[in-house]
């Protein structure tokens, strides 16, 4: 297999990488040797209309930007868009430090574009199918407690326990207790167990009467299931849709002036 220099301004990042973030500190240290010693181990690219597509090795090449180096050494594959979403896939699941969302985006890129179950996928992997299924549970988090995980003020763990309490509103606002508070996983789930009575949850997240005749309006006009929801001054409101054309329209709707 032949390695080659290539300049670094000819490659792009791989389109189906579900890694979203980058440890800039790490980042730095690879830079800083890689101005030492060099790229130790090459990427692998694809040829493209022009240039080249990453397929494996992001790290490496964003340090290589970093250590402002010009070239970096590469494998060119021959490889189609499923075997190089998989690649890349399978290459970030081997990472230690992967975050659980991403681990999680990870199994459910994968399982789409190898059209795997959850019972195929825990083979591939050599994992449970409990965990691939709790893992995947977390991309139903709310965005909020999303971004609390992936900047490590909450664990994976903390997510699960968060996905009991059901509304969106609540779980965020929890969330954001538990941050404050410095909560371990444990007194989250005592904490989340006070809210275990559904008069309460119901009570904490009751729709105002007022409310229903815009919901009934919204539904009108988008077409759709609309529901809102109010929890102290916040709100929320969620439009549904079944398929990506009725997603589009939606969309169109919203983005009228």
């Amino acid at each position: 297999m032949e390695i080659i220099e290539l300049a670094v301004s000819e490659i792009r990042k791989n389109p189906y990488q579900p890694r979203q973030t980058f440890d800039e500190e790490k980042l730095k240290d690879l830079a800083a040797s890689i101005k030492v010693h060099g790229v130790m181990q090459p990427v692998t690219v694809r040829k493209a209309v022009k240039g080249y597509t990453l397929v494996a090795g992001e790290r490496r090449l964003r340090a290589t930007e970093l250590a402002e180096l010009k070239t970096i050494p590469a494998i060119i594959t021959d490889m189609t868009d499923r075997e190089m979403m998989e690649l890349a896939i399978i290459e970030n699941l081997q990472r230690e430090d992967l975050g659980p969302l991403e681990e999680a985006e990870s199994y459910k890129q994968l399982m789409h574009s190898a059209k795997l179950t959850q019972d195929d996928l825990s083979k591939r992997l050599g994992k449970s199918r409990s965990y691939i299924a709790n893992m995947l549970r977390l991309l139903t988090l709310p965005a909020k407690v999303k971004k609390l995980i992936n900047n490590g003020k909450l664990t994976g763990a903390h997510g699960r326990t968060l996905l009991a309490l059901k509304d969106p509103l609540l779980m965020e606002e929890v969330a954001e207790q538990a941050v404050k508070d410095s909560m371990s996983v444990r007194k989250l789930e005592a904490h989340v167990k006070t809210f275990k009575s559904k008069k309460r949850i119901k009570k904490s997240t009751k729709k105002l009467r007022f409310l229903e005749s815009y919901e009934n309006q919204l539904k009108d006009h988008f077409g759709t299931n609309v529901e809102i929801k109010k929890v102290k001054q916040r709100g929320l409101i969620q439009l549904e849709f079944t398929s990506k054309e009725e997603f589009k329209r939606i969309l169109s709707m919203l983005q009228q002036k």
